[in-house]
């Protein structure tokens, strides 16, 4: 059930990317504001995650889920029954605010319904091997329901999974167990750092398409620094505090939140290069390469499920150095099959070792996040990691396309292929270096696993 959450968000991704064409035809978008059907959803889910996290932990993990599920479902249907671009716009800002409270819950149900240890590790895997399933799903669905039923076939099709996870949900998830004591609601911090998270976000989505010096992209992120410091004080001196200062002190935490911001930065930007590659500079429509994304989504489904086998044999940090390790030498492998006229049979080596090591690295570090935390602040701790995933991407995503176009300025034709395609490889390389921080990060780790008792966060 928990699993099929997670693949609901991960096909809703690729199969809205598909479809972005039809919808700027249908709804009369200009190619300036396009990219706004999925910035909205970005924006709006990587600021509400921390909200959604601690949501989870005062009104109830399993309420939340499925109240995320009822917004996920009515916005969806908003935004298939959409007449202009504004209201498509609303739809997807309401659609990452949904996300943002499933995210966590889901994530925060897993670590709490599943025991330290081969329990949650397993269950974490699953977990992981449907988000990547869900990402194939979403580019072969978002091929065939765009072009069989039109774009808003896209936004249907999430209707009827989120009312289906809705109704499963009452049967299959343990109630929520009741509440001794009364918790207040730390309110100055929530809009702080809600209103904080979600300028930054904004600004690093949409300062490479506005350019960083423009005037609202300056102005969100010196509002966003200065909300964000007003949070921290905040969360300093509050009773009951929204993010409790005191989670800083679990290793294995921050150690978690470190590296879904690097890999996010570094693994989760390879889908957007490989895009470029497959349709860009070899030409392959959508449904073709959606196709191509099957082995590597089969690759990374593997390594989740491998490393759950691992972090059970051998440990979260271990598990870790292996996942990054493989990762990097896949990601290296790939890079000299980054050229134009490559047959696709050169790069699927290097795309199912970086894919197993992807898979491992993603269960692995989703362990270490919710070790040594206890079960009343995993939400929290979930929102707190999620966040980092979220502007980890963001960031480096906006980093790498900077770096990969330099210079692509006034290019047509042949020049403009080979370009992007040098492009590509100068971004695996990239991706690949900046993923040795994330290995040297995960050396922190203690090399066994601290339980909630022994960290002291038990109550």
């Amino acid at each position: 059930m928990l699993a099929f959450a997670q693949l609901i968000i991960s096909l809703d991704i690729n199969i809205v990317f598909v479809a972005l064409p039809e919808i700027g035809k249908g709804l009369g978008f200009s190619e300036q504001t396009l990219q706004w059907v999925v910035s909205a959803c970005t924006v709006f889910c990587g600021g509400f995650l921390l909200l959604g996290g601690r949501a989870a932990d005062l009104l109830g993990q399993r309420r939340v889920f499925i109240f995320a599920l009822w917004l996920y479902a009515l916005s969806s249907m908003l935004g298939g029954l959409a007449w202009n671009p504004e209201v498509i716009i609303a739809a997807r800002a309401v659609q990452g605010i949904g996300g943002a409270l499933l995210f966590p819950s889901t994530l925060s149900l897993i670590n709490r319904l599943f025991a330290e240890g081969a329990p949650r590790n397993r269950a974490l895997a699953i977990w992981g091997g449907a988000g990547a399933s869900g990402l194939t799903l979403g580019s072969l669905a978002g091929g065939f329901l765009t072009s069989a039923f039109g774009w808003p076939s896209v936004f249907f099709v999430n209707v009827l999974l989120a009312s289906i996870a809705i109704v499963a949900a009452f049967f299959l998830i343990p109630k929520d167990a009741p509440r001794t004591e009364r918790r207040s609601f730390d309110l100055p911090g929530a809009l702080t750092v809600t209103a904080g998270a979600t300028l930054l976000v904004y600004a690093l989505v949409q300062g490479p398409e506005d350019g960083w010096r423009a005037t609202s992209i300056v102005t969100s992120l010196v509002l966003s620094m200065l909300l964000l410091l007003a949070f921290a004080i905040i969360e300093s001196r509050s009773r009951d505090p929204l993010m409790p200062v005191r989670l800083f002190g679990n290793r294995s935490l921050v150690a978690g939140m470190t590296i879904t911001f690097i890999y996010m930065g570094t693994f989760g930007a390879l889908p957007y290069f490989l895009t470029v590659l497959f349709q860009s500079v070899h030409g392959y429509t959508a449904l073709q390469t959606g196709l191509a994304f099957i082995v590597p989504s089969v690759a990374i489904f593997t390594g989740t499920q491998v490393g759950a086998r691992l972090a059970n044999k051998l440990s979260t940090r271990g598990t870790l150095v292996v996942g990054s390790l493989v990762g990097i030498a896949g990601t290296l492998a790939m890079a000299p099959a980054t050229f134009v006229g490559a047959g696709y049979v050169l790069i699927v080596p290097g795309l199912v070792i970086s894919g197993i090591g992807q898979g491992i690295v993603w269960t692995a570090m989703w362990i270490a996040a919710s070790s040594g935390v206890a079960h009343h602040e995993q939400g929290i701790a979930s929102g707190m990691a999620s966040t980092t995933l979220n502007v980890g991407n963001a960031i480096g995503l906006a980093v790498l396309v900077a770096l990969a176009n330099a210079g692509l300025s006034g290019l047509h034709g042949e020049p403009l292929r080979s370009g992007l395609a040098h492009g590509a490889q100068q971004a695996f390389y990239l991706a690949a270096a900046g993923m040795v921080l994330g290995l040297l990060v995960a050396l922190t780790l203690p090399r066994k696993a601290v339980s909630a008792t022994q960290s002291g966060e038990a109550t």
